[in-house]
């Protein structure tokens, strides 16, 4: 009898593993286990069609250093030297090895990862599970969603792939397999549920939104699959929460319908264009939600729009509260954020907008970031504190580039030269130049003019972080 129902299941499963990507299963099919019988089924069937598809990812990076005095880590020293090193100091390398996960989603070697596994790698490996070695070359890195998309060359075979779906298909409690290389020990699978969806895993990637899971995720399954029953990936494994470096039954999966979109864009050329809206929002609490008359605390209330976004363009107003986008609920913020950068350029999005109490249907057109004004990248040279600074005029689209909000405007700052003056004052990347000496910096160019200038001091403010810094340079 036991035999005869698990055949069955396994019937079931290979039918459901032939159903296309972003078919979801219906809710009358899911059920839970009714019987010991029930309990006694196997994943093996699901697990030898989708592990194949898992690589195991290992990169090799060169690090340099210098071998100094201790003398020059000495504050007193480090006034006069900075971070230069020393004439006579010697140079040291060596390698540091990573380990990780990936999937191969098309036949002919397309693989899906974490940026993070592959970030500053001088050389990557995929090995497949039947020990097969290839060198992978990066077609596509995204840092904002933590994904990577890498090739290897197969020889015109056809290597087995995992089809993505919907995963917006999702439900909580439903099951999941997680595929992945944990620790270095090899390939492992591991089962659980999905125990939420939408979560937020802080200094993860710029889009809050994971599937969370209470499947063992460990360090190497960074890049890894997460399945469902119908062989389906619905997921990249990337982050789990831990005290202390092991699982503790809560990791993070970035969703499949975003996976999608970075992998669009390597099969497009390579770099990743995300639709700008044009338009900042607040999450509505329920303090805001009673103020607005709002039944329950959801969506998300515009407090500025760009005057020549694409949201000003199909009239989205500050005091609008998005409440959906083509026909997907927005909770809060980070939805909001999600939902637009799984959406296509050149397309439209259908958002409804609470309005005086009423909906209100829009058009969005979505289109890309313009980089207006031109960023303008310059080095600061001369004698002044800004030396050694590589700095820009920010737009939408650098600021999508670098990951800041793209509203934020002004001079940022792109690289500091170590040792330089910039270096020295404590400049760092990411640091927009507010003022000089009371006078704003609204671009590159006037930058430049202000520098020639002499001053008996220099007092310098920067915005770091939503916060404004002030530094006094005596002259």
């Amino acid at each position: 009898m036991k035999s005869s129902v698990s055949r069955q299941f396994c019937v079931a499963l290979v039918a459901a593993m032939l159903v296309g990507p972003g078919v979801s299963v219906g809710a009358d099919e899911k059920r839970v286990p009714a019987s010991r019988a029930d309990i006694n089924l196997s994943f093996a069937p699901l697990v030898k069609s989708a592990a194949p598809a898992v690589v195991n990812i290992y990169t090799r990076r060169v690090v340099r250093s210098r071998r100094t005095s201790p003398l020059f880590n000495d504050p007193f020293f480090r006034r006069f030297f900075g971070n230069q090193f020393p004439p006579g100091s010697r140079q040291n390398q060596r390698v540091q090895n990573s380990l990780g996960s990936g999937v191969i989603v098309s036949a002919d070697g397309l693989i899906v990862t974490n940026h993070h596994v592959i970030d500053k790698a001088d050389e990557i490996t995929v090995v497949l599970t039947d020990r097969r070695e290839f060198e992978a070359e990066v077609v596509t890195r995204d840092d904002g969603t933590d994904l990577a998309v890498l090739r290897i060359k197969s020889n015109d075979e056809k290597l087995p792939f995992l089809k993505l779906r919907d995963s917006d298909t999702l439900e909580v409690g439903d099951l999941v397999l997680a595929i992945g290389n944990p620790f270095g020990v090899g390939q492992t699978v591991t089962s659980g549920i999905v125990s939420a969806l939408a979560r937020t895993a802080r200094g993860v990637s710029d889009f809050g939104f994971f599937i969370q899971t209470d499947a063992a995720i460990n360090p190497g399954n960074s890049g890894g699959a997460l399945i469902s029953l119908d062989g389906g990936l619905i997921g990249i494994n990337t982050a789990i929460y831990s005290r202390g470096g092991g699982s503790n039954g809560i990791g993070f999966a970035i969703p499949s319908n975003m996976v999608a979109t970075v992998i669009g864009s390597a099969l497009s050329g390579g770099q990743v264009v995300r639709p700008w809206l044009g338009a900042r929002g607040q999450t509505v609490d329920s303090d805001l939600a009673r103020s607005l008359g709002l039944s329950r605390p959801s969506g998300v209330l515009i407090n500025s729009v760009h005057p020549n976004g694409p949201a000003a363009k199909a009239g989205v107003k500050v005091g609008d509260v998005v409440v959906s986008v083509n026909a997907k609920e927005i909770a809060d913020a980070n939805t909001l954020k999600f939902r637009i950068a799984t959406l296509s350029v050149g397309t439209s999005a259908a958002f409804s907008v609470m309005r005086r109490g009423q909906v209100v249907d829009i058009s969005v057109p979505l289109q890309a970031a313009p980089e207006i004004p031109q960023r303008d990248l310059s080095l600061i040279s001369g004698s002044n504190p800004y030396t050694g600074a590589e700095v820009a005029n920010l737009s939408p689209a650098l600021a999508e580039e670098i990951s800041f909000d793209t509203d934020a405007a002004g001079v940022v700052v792109m690289r500091v030269k170590r040792g330089s003056p910039a270096d020295r004052i404590g400049l760092e990347p990411g640091d927009i130049l507010l003022r000089l000496n009371g006078t704003e910096i609204v671009s590159v160019s006037k930058l430049r003019q202000m520098v020639r200038r002499e001053y008996s001091n220099w007092r310098i403010e920067i915005v770091r972080g939503g916060r404004t810094l002030q530094l006094v340079i005596r002259g």
